[in-house]
């Protein structure tokens, strides 16, 4: 299979800032492009906890020319997709069809991106939705227990909120906060499009050029603001009486940007990737602890999280809080055998080509790294990284990080009882 890695790339600037990546694949009679913008929720004050995805959920259900009905029924009359999504660190449209129907595609998502209309019908729709989105969350000890933790690993800054924000957030968010957001943000000098599949270049160049080149908001740009994480070792136990207990340890983890970063993904590989991985294997398929278990090292703009966790009976808390904690302590303190390493990086290599073989998945990954500044060539910088990574520097990065964890654990009376005897300076909730 040819990857992206032995496709040419082409990149444009349009004269109003944007950039283009455009990558030919004939393979299928498919195009999938990607358009990008900084900000996401990681610029959303607290106050407003939610607008990013509010402000995705209702910018495809109306523009200056098209109703929701009318947006729905162009897309599907012809089998393409298309949707727009917030993430942490950026805000996205995605569009796939026919190559025969691209253009049409993309002038739709033009106006879709230029000019929402943001109804209040569907406003208050999406609204609606966000909440029982909410509330069902708050049904879920998983996610009860992770939004916890993101509240002690980052304390005020903006990766601490949640996704979808807050029931009083959400409620309070009005027509003119997604006006403005999107004014603010998404701007063609902040904006990085990748389309890939069958169409030249040229031809993507021109396409876009046509739904785009004359879009030049009387706004400037704002600069992104990098906001200082407020780290600090604490506790909290969230009594629910559920069958069993979640127990969660979260370490402050690099950035992608951090030259620590490749030697984590190897960590997380390790410890927390599939039925072979460590914590599995020892935690679960030894000593029976685990119902699940598993780790979550996302790739973020700022400083990062690793977060391990593990949902257990409630009288085995104890045990599972400490087994979390010395596996990662082991990494610190013992370096991984030959043997471990080779396994964890044919592992994270495979997973990460069997990520770029479709048009969208290339796509994205070319305009995430565009976005990021990284550039395309980062795509083998990173593959070329990964192999040459040693256990010491591996043993390093534990050592630098794996230092005093943040704990969310989520769990009945027993499981308190359980916790209680080591003497953690808890937070209750």
């Amino acid at each position: 299979m040819v990857t992206l890695l032995q496709r040419q790339h082409h990149r444009f600037v349009l004269r109003n800032g944007m950039v283009l990546l455009a990558v030919e694949n004939n393979a299928a009679d498919i195009v999938a492009a990607r358009c990008f913008c900084h900000g996401g929720a990681a610029v959303e004050p607290p106050q407003k906890a939610g607008l990013a995805h509010l402000t995705a959920s209702v910018m495809t259900k109306g523009t200056a020319q098209h109703s929701s009905l009318d947006i729905a029924e162009r897309v599907e009359a012809i089998g393409a997709s298309l949707g727009t999504e917030a993430n942490t660190d950026y805000f996205a449209l995605s569009l796939k069809t026919i190559t025969t129907d691209f253009a049409e595609m993309l002038h739709l998502g033009a106006q879709i991106w230029r000019e929402p209309s943001f109804p209040m019908a569907e406003l208050e729709l999406e609204r609606k939705l966000t909440l029982q989105g909410i509330r069902s969350q708050k049904e879920r000890p998983l996610s009860v227990a992770y939004e916890k933790l993101q509240h002690l690993l980052y304390g005020n800054h903006p990766y601490s909120l949640p996704s979808l924000g807050t029931e009083a957030t959400v409620r309070n968010l009005s027509q003119a906060d997604l006006q403005q957001y999107h004014q603010t943000y998404l701007h063609p000098q902040q904006m990085v499009m990748s389309i890939t599949g069958k169409i030249t270049p040229l031809q993507a160049q021109a396409m876009v050029e046509e739904a785009f080149g004359d879009w030049h908001p009387e706004q400037p740009p704002i600069p992104l603001s990098i906001t200082p994480r407020q780290f600090q070792p604490q506790a909290i136990f969230t009594q629910q009486p559920t069958q069993q207990a979640i127990i969660m340890l979260g370490y402050p983890a690099p950035s992608i940007y951090d030259p620590d970063y490749g030697a984590f993904k190897l960590i997380n590989t390790y410890l927390g990737s599939g039925l072979s991985s460590r914590l599995f294997v020892e935690l679960r398929e030894k000593r029976g602890l685990a119902y699940e278990v598993s780790t979550i090292f996302p790739a973020r703009r700022q400083s990062s999280q690793f977060v391990t966790y593990m949902g257990t009976a409630p009288h085995n808390a104890l045990d599972a809080l400490q087994g979390l904690k010395d596996e990662c302590e082991r990494l610190a303190a013992q370096p991984l055998s030959d043997h471990e390493l080779d396994v964890a990086k044919g592992k994270l290599l495979g997973q990460y080509a069997l990520g770029k073989q479709t048009n969208s998945q290339i796509a994205h990954v070319m305009g995430w790294y565009e976005l990021l500044g990284l550039g395309v060539e980062f795509d083998q910088q990173f593959t070329e990284h990964l192999s040459q990574i040693s256990a010491a520097q591996i043993q390093e990065a534990a050592q630098k990080y794996f230092v005093a964890p943040v704990v969310s654990c989520l769990g009945s009376e027993v499981a308190l009882a359980q916790l209680s005897s080591l003497g953690l300076d808890w937070q209750m909730s």
